[in-house]
């Protein structure tokens, strides 16, 4: 047993306590009790809008035992070993804008994207932080420092934060954001107050499928996703998870945020037509999943490669950018497993490598020009 998991667990449990005793899960009422109507919200929580088999029926899953998964994850001995913290050197400064037309992506890891595109700078879900837990020194910590500098980042327009989980809504990073002069943010329902506290003053939380226009020709529109929000034992379900849709000159950009893999892709590519780039996690999983029972792996609310890239063809995406792997031990995959196990899959399925990439963290990714019968080759014809 390893006594660092144990202590971890035991002392998130607690911290878990203080914070919520001390009002730091800091989440808004509800979107039902604040007076807005949704159909994925049932008065007391928010639900993945998908006919659940153990039900037969849409709404609330069945409750998962959290406990259960703690006892597992400290106890099992299949944890794999991960190496030491890799020394990746930073990437170079991203440049500080880029032209109308023009987009470009640089992974900073895990699930933190910069996204640049018709003069916009927009930072995804960031995270520069050492571990993502509710305290600093316990926790899962990082693997691989971020590919850029924070210091090097260039003026941040927006920030998207896709959900509340910890490796996603950093407080120290947001803190230090609201420190440089960033002041906007948009998020789903419910999350608001909590990044306010931060001192990014101007937060919008909308609802799937509500868009709000950032400058006269780029539009933001919260998308599902098919996952859960906690930060505390007590509060899971009480704000809204999801993913964003980026949409200007330059086409639509796809951040999926943290989610299984289920209809709400295709649903996207008939709303938005074939995206331009996917930003797409890959991890955690369970390697060899389809041979264990449900209650061994994460049960839809991640994805592995093999659904990244199924979702990747229903989106019609002419280029997706693998995330959220190598950075933070949070599931029974190995270091190099999820990656590894994406390339193989696409060349399985024919389908080109270059469609699909595991990214170079701080190294910019240059999207290429849009064309439909590209998205739908790449795609493989869906």
């Amino acid at each position: 047993m390893n006594r660092n998991r144990v202590l971890f667990a035991v002392l998130a449990v607690a911290a878990a306590f203080l914070f919520f005793q001390a009002g730091w899960a800091g989440q808004a009422a509800p979107g039902g009790k604040s007076g807005l109507v949704s159909d994925h919200y049932d008065g007391e929580v928010y639900f993945n809008p998908v006919v659940h088999p153990e039900t037969g029926k849409a709404g609330p899953e069945p409750r998962r035992g959290f406990s259960r998964w703690i006892w597992r994850w400290v106890m099992s001995d299949r944890w794999p070993r991960w190496p030491e913290g890799a020394a990746d050197p930073p990437g170079p400064p991203p440049p500080a804008r880029v032209v109308r037309g023009e987009v470009r992506v640089t992974p900073v890891g895990h699930a933190t994207f910069l996204i640049q595109m018709d003069g916009l700078n927009i930072l995804t879900d960031p995270i520069w932080s050492e571990r993502c837990s509710p305290v600093s020194w316990a926790g899962p910590k990082r693997y691989r420092a971020p590919g850029i500098r924070f210091a090097d980042l260039p003026p941040i327009d927006l920030v998207l934060v896709s959900h509340n989980h910890y490796d996603h809504l950093d407080r120290p990073t947001l803190e230090r954001l609201a420190g440089t002069g960033v002041s906007r943010a948009f998020t789903p329902l419910g999350n608001g107050g909590l990044i306010r506290r931060t001192g990014i003053e101007a937060v919008r939380e909308l609802d799937w499928w509500q868009s709000v226009r950032l400058s006269p020709e780029v539009t933001v529109t919260l998308v599902p996703a098919q996952h859960f929000s906690s930060r505390t034992l007590w509060d899971r379900n009480h704000s809204l998870w999801g993913g964003f849709v980026v949409s200007g000159p330059s086409g639509d950009v796809f951040f999926a945020g943290d989610t299984g893999y289920g209809p709400h892709f295709r649903e996207i590519a008939r709303r938005f037509g074939p995206i331009r780039i996917a930003l797409l996690p890959i991890a955690p999983y369970h390697p060899g999943q389809e041979k264990e029972a449900p209650g061994n792996r994460f049960p839809g609310v991640h994805m592995g490669p093999a659904e990244a890239i199924q979702a990747h063809r229903d989106l019609g995406a002419g280029l997706s950018i693998a995330g959220h792997f190598q950075v933070f031990q949070l599931g029974w995959d190995g270091f190099d497993q999820a990656a590894d196990e994406l390339r193989a899959t696409l060349k399985k399925r024919n389908l080109p490598a270059e469609s699909f990439i595991v990214p170079q963290f701080g190294q910019v990714v240059a999207a290429p020009r849009p064309d439909r019968a590209t998205a739908r080759a790449a795609a493989g014809g869906a």
